[in-house]
């Protein structure tokens, strides 16, 4: 049995997979998600859009921490919705809706119930609670105000609890970290908007014409050193391009 637990949502795609297949030591690896696949993993069925799904993952986090000898965990948060890409107040409703959820509210409400399930069962090995993040957070873009806005309040919360696990003697390491700009899904489909619904498309269709776009391999790598430094402090917000 591994001596490491890491739990991820997002890890069926694009940076997530990336970041599950590339995990720096042996680890039992638990997939939250809708439909389950990725491989080498567990399959924990969750939708991150519904609420009620969180209780779940909270209770389910408990108890795999109370049935393991693990001294080692982490929770490494990857989802995110960049759709519907377009102006507040044009967009689908429903669309809209979501995304907000997704990006702004699951990462605090499951990052609050990991840090719960590690108080309650007596976890008393190394935790990490990681969130990918975007520099949209810090600057926001026309088209994409309720994806700017969920990675704002993501940052807003990891150093916000960062602080108070200081506080509380360090029972774990909270972090946001920026995976760059990444060859995945969805730069394509910000490729393919049009410039009334993203004004910037042109600013990201350089970037990919330039060879700009990182792999996400290499981006992977790059953000398990960013959670395995234990150099940056607790609650920091960091990106891979800021590493030399």
């Amino acid at each position: 049995m591994s001596d490491a637990i890491v739990w991820m949502t997002g890890a069926s795609a694009g940076i997530g997979a990336a970041m599950a297949a590339r995990i720096p030591f042996p680890a039992r690896v638990i997939d939250i998600s809708r439909s389950g696949g990725t491989p080498g993993t567990e399959h924990l069925p969750a939708d991150l859009a519904d609420p009620a799904s969180w209780d779940t993952v909270g209770t389910r986090m408990l108890e795999v921490l109370e049935d393991s000898e693990a001294d080692r965990v982490a929770f490494v948060q990857c989802a995110g919705l960049l759709e519907p890409i377009g102006f507040a107040g044009e967009v689908d409703h429903h669309a809209y809706a979501q995304n907000v959820v997704v990006n702004a509210a699951a990462p605090q409400v499951l990052g609050h119930r990991f840090l719960a399930a590690l108080r309650e069962s007596g976890f008393r090995g190394r935790a990490d609670l990681a969130i990918l993040t975007s520099g949209a957070a810090q600057k926001p873009y026309p088209g994409w105000s309720s994806y700017s806005a969920g990675k704002a309040a993501v940052n807003a919360w990891v150093i916000a609890a960062g602080q108070e696990q200081e506080q509380r003697g360090g029972r774990c390491t909270v972090r946001a970290i920026g995976p760059g700009v990444v060859a995945t899904a969805m730069q394509e489909k910000i490729r393919r908007a049009s410039e009334d619904e993203f004004p910037a498309v042109d600013k990201f269709q350089a970037l990919y014409d330039e060879g700009k776009l990182s792999d996400p391999n290499d981006a992977a790598d790059q953000v398990w050193r960013l959670i395995e430094d234990p150099g940056f402090g607790n609650g920091a917000v960091l990106d891979v391009r800021d590493l030399s």
